[in-house]
């Protein structure tokens, strides 16, 4: 199975958190070819099929991908940077990165400060502050001509296919529950059902706290939503799925159990992915999901929420890793979702 063009497309989009236009570009002009499409101020995208006034159920995936952003330049052209969204510093080590530079792109690697030989065990420890980004400038004024302070960056790779239609790239997290938004929106809408608006969210700034998820739900004020992202894949050494549920690579759409997901919209999800034969699994949460589905639950007067996630390996690195069969039981799982929405569907506790 290789990758869908729009999810390589998205993929390689750099979008990291609160600099998502190039991510959203793409995203909005997929969407424009079967939906009516509209951004906010905040750079949230939104696709609507579907009739103005009817129930609405929103779909919502974030764009935004970890990053980082320049602080510093220094006199040896070296670049001092923060973190957009959480990495570990050990990961950063070696990785080359591209930033959106004065002019166009700039490539560049994250190196570390020197460690002895007989230090080694340093690098254990190390933190952001010990990195740096070198664009290979000689000197502060070299590098100021290419970057300022503030010019964000993300890592450098293109996708790859391997064994099982599994995949690798950055920015799984969560171009994935991007794609699988607009993907199953459009479906839906090939239905054409008149007593249903659906609309598909792009959200922006999930990995500095779910803003734009907080803003559209504000803005749409929906009946239902479904929250998108991705999750930790339990198939990989060290993994416990005694936490919170097994979820491997290649068993289907990850169901969110928990306090802050309506039993309701748990429950049709479940009953749903059954009828269906849609591969599935369940993943249980005792407080917070630390996903945009915490704010779109808690949004206005509470709006119930799902949450169905897609199992990942090697989260917020530059190689993450998911099974594309995943991804298309989470498109059908949200599809089926939606085929079961009536007027008399009730989410009250």
């Amino acid at each position: 199975m290789p990758i869908p063009d729009l999810l390589r497309d998205l993929l390689t989009a750099a979008g990291p958190s609160g600099h998502e236009e190039p991510a959203s570009r793409v995203w909005r002009e997929a969407a424009s070819a079967f939906a009516e499409v509209h951004g906010d101020t905040l750079g949230t995208s939104f696709a609507r099929v579907g009739r103005n006034g009817a129930a609405t159920l929103a779909i919502v995936g974030h764009i935004d991908e970890i990053g980082l952003t320049v602080t510093h330049i220094g006199s040896d052209g070296l670049l001092a940077y923060a973190t957009l969204g959480v990495f570990d510093a050990e990961i950063g080590v070696g990785q080359r990165v591209v930033l959106a530079g004065n002019r166009g792109p700039v490539e560049g690697v994250l190196a570390s400060r020197e460690v002895s030989r007989r230090d080694r065990s340093e690098r254990s420890s190390l933190r952001h502050s010990d990195l740096h980004v070198d664009i290979g400038a000689a000197s502060a004024e070299e590098a100021a001509g290419l970057v300022s302070p503030g010019d964000p960056g993300v890592w450098k790779g293109e996708p790859i296919e391997l064994q099982n239609d599994r995949i690798v790239s950055k920015a799984l997290d969560n171009r994935l529950g991007a794609y699988i938004a607009l993907e199953a929106t459009r479906r839906i809408g090939e239905t054409a059902r008149t007593d249903l608006d659906v609309v598909a969210v792009a959200s922006v700034q999930e990995e500095l706290g779910h803003q734009g998820a907080r803003t559209a739900a504000y803005s749409l004020d929906p009946t239902v939503a479904i929250a998108l992202d991705v999750t930790w894949a339990t198939d990989v050494p060290g993994a416990n799925p005694r936490r919170a549920g097994q979820v491997d690579l290649g068993s289907g759409a990850a169901i969110t159990r928990g306090p802050t997901i309506n039993p309701h919209v748990s429950d049709l999800l479940a009953r749903a992915a059954a009828e269906e034969e849609i591969p599935h699994t369940f993943e249980v949460y005792a407080g917070r999901t630390q996903t945009d589905a915490d704010d779109l639950s808690t949004a206005r007067g509470g709006i119930p929420t799902g949450l169905v996630s897609v199992p990942v390996r090697y989260m917020h690195t530059p190689s993450e890793l998911a099974s594309l069969g995943d991804v298309e039981a989470a498109i059908r799982l949200v599809v089926a979702f939606a085929a079961r929405l009536t007027r008399d569907t009730s989410f009250l506790r």
